[in-house]
C-alpha cells in the first residue's frame, strides 16, 4: 500500500508576491499551486492508494472562492481517478464560531466521492486499490469540544493546556484500542508535539495551544503517524514512524534553508513475524526559493556602493527568479553613497525582492547630562568603578590613587 502523506498547504498566503497579469492572481498563489500540482501530478504517475493531508489547507479561515476553486480542482483530479484523499481539519481551517462550516466541509457536504472530511476524531476504514485501511483521525480541536466550563473554571491557560494534553492523550489510546489488528492503520493528526523543532508556525497559530508527548502518539497500534501543524519536515520517531511532513512551499524567510514536499509511505503485508514493514521517503519539491544577502560596509570603504554590487553579482545564480532580502549594514557617512536605482537594477532578476538598511550612527557616552568631552578623567574613572560595582571603601583607595597618577605624582 502506497500513501502520500502532506500538510500545511496554506493557500493565500500571498506575501513577496506579485500579480501576474495573464491571471490577475498573485504569483504566490501560483507557487503553492504550483507544489500540488506537483503531488497530484506523482500520484497519478504512481498510483499512490491514498492522499492522506494532515491540516491547514488555507491561511485563513475564510478563503476566497478563488482559493477553494484551484483547491477543488486539484482533490478532483485525485478523487476521479479512484485515488482516495483523506482531509484533515487544521487549525486554520476552523471557523471562528462553533455553528460555522470549516473550510474543507463543502467535500463533506456534497459527498463527493472518494474524499473523506474529519472534523472530529473518529476511525475511517478506507478502500483504496490496495487494500483497506484504518485512519484514525485527530483533527484541531477547540477546547470547548474536550472540556466543559467546568471543567476549566478558575484555571489559568497553563493549567488549560495540561487537561487539554491529557483530553488528547486519551481520545488517541481508545481509539487506538479499539482498531483492527488484521488492518494497517495510521494516525492522522494536526497536533503540536513536545521534541519538534518549530518553523513559521509559530507566528501564523492562533492562541496557545496544548502540546502533546511523542509517547502519547508513538502507539504501537499504529503503522504510521501522519502529522500536521508544524512547518518543519521532521521524524521524531522511526518506530513507529513518527512524521510531520511539514509545509508543501516556502511561507517565509523563516524557511529559507527548509525543503518542501511530501512524503511517500509504503505499508507491506505482514510478516512472518506477525508485523508490517513500514518505510518512508521525502520527496522533495520544486519551492520558490528564498534568498538572504547580508552586506556589511566598513568604514574605510571608498565605494560601498561597488561592495553591495559585488555581494549580489556573487549570489546571481541563486538570486535568479528567488524571493530575496537583502540587509545592508553601514556607517552614516557613507549612506548617501548608495546608489539605489544600481541595485534595484542588479536585483531585477529576482522574483521579489526587499532591500533593508541597517545605519551604524556614532554615539557618544553621556553621564547625566554631559557628554564624554565634558567629563574629566577623575569623574570617568568613579562611575566605571561604581558600574564594576566595586565597594565603596575600595573606590575611596583607588581614587585617590587615580587622582595622583593624573596629576603626575607618583602614588606612595
Amino acid at each position: 500500500m502506497k500513501i502520500i502523506h502532506f500538510a500545511d498547504l496554506h493557500l493565500g498566503v500571498e506575501n513577496y508576491g506579485r500579480i501576474e497579469p495573464s491571471t490577475g492572481l498573485s504569483s504566490r498563489l501560483h507557487d503553492f499551486l504550483a507544489a500540488l500540482d506537483e503531488l497530484v501530478d506523482y500520484a497519478l504517475e504512481k498510483r499512490v492508494d491514498l492522499v492522506l493531508f494532515c491540516g491547514d489547507a488555507y491561511k485563513t479561515r475564510e478563503p476566497s472562492q478563488t482559493q477553494q476553486r484551484e483547491f477543488a480542482k486539484r482533490i478532483s483530479r485525485l478523487a476521479t481517478a479512484g485515488i482516495p484523499v483523506f482531509l484533515l481539519t487544521g487549525n486554520h481551517d476552523m471557523p471562528n464560531a462553533i455553528g460555522r462550516a470549516t473550510a474543507t466541509e463543502i467535500f463533506d457536504t456534497l459527498a463527493v466521492k472518494n474524499v473523506y472530511v474529519a472534523n472530529r476524531p473518529e476511525t475511517y476504514k478506507i478502500p483504496t486499490a490496495g487494500g483497506t485501511i484504518q485512519v484514525v483521525a485527530l483533527p484541531w480541536l477547540r477546547r470547548s469540544s474536550l472540556l466543559s466550563r467546568e471543567d476549566t473554571k478558575n484555571l489559568n491557560i497553563e493549567q488549560v493546556n495540561q487537561r487539554m494534553q491529557e483530553a488528547l492523550t486519551q481520545v488517541i489510546g481508545s481509539k487506538a484500542a479499539s482498531l483492527d489488528p488484521t488492518l494497517p492503520a495510521i494516525l492522522a493528526a494536526h497536533v503540536s508535539v513536545g521534541t519538534a523543532r518549530a518553523g513559521s508556525e509559530t507566528l501564523m497559530s492562533i492562541g496557545q495551544e496544548p502540546v502533546l508527548l511523542l509517547s502519547n502518539i508513538a502507539l504501537p497500534a499504529f503503522d504510521y503517524i501522519a502529522l500536521g501543524h508544524i512547518h518543519k519536515q521532521q521524524v521524531l520517531s522511526e518506530s513507529p514512524p513518527v512524521v510531520y511532513a511539514g509545509s508543501l512551499e516556502r511561507v517565509d524567510f523563516g524557511e529559507e534553508n527548509d525543503e518542501k514536499g511530501f512524503y511517500v509511505v509504503d505499508i507491506l503485508p505482514v510478516g512472518k513475524d506477525n508485523k508490517r514493514r513500514v518505510s518512508f521517503e521525502f520527496h522533495p519539491v520544486k519551492a520558490r526559493r528564498f534568498l538572504t544577502i547580508s552586506v556589511n560596509i566598513a568604514a574605510d570603504d571608498t565605494d560601498p556602493a561597488s561592495v553591495v554590487l559585488a555581494a549580489i553579482a556573487a549570489q546571481a545564480e541563486k538570486a535568479r527568479d528567488a524571493i530575496v532580502r537583502l540587509n545592508i549594514s553601514l556607517p552614516s557617512s557613507l549612506e548617501g553613497q548608495l546608489r539605489n536605482n544600481d541595485i534595484r537594477e542588479a536585483l531585477k532578476e529576482t522574483h521579489f525582492f526587499t532591500i533593508a538598511r541597517e545605519i551604524q550612527r556614532e554615539t557618544r557616552l553621556r553621564m547625566g547630562n554631559r557628554t564624554a568631552e565634558e567629563v574629566t578623567p577623575l569623574d570617568a574613572l568613579k562611575a566605571w568603578l561604581e558600574s564594576q560595582k566595586v565597594p565603596p571603601e575600595r573606590q575611596k583607595v583607588l581614587l585617590e590613587y587615580g587622582q595622583k597618577l593624573i596629576q603626575g605624582q607618583e602614588a606612595p
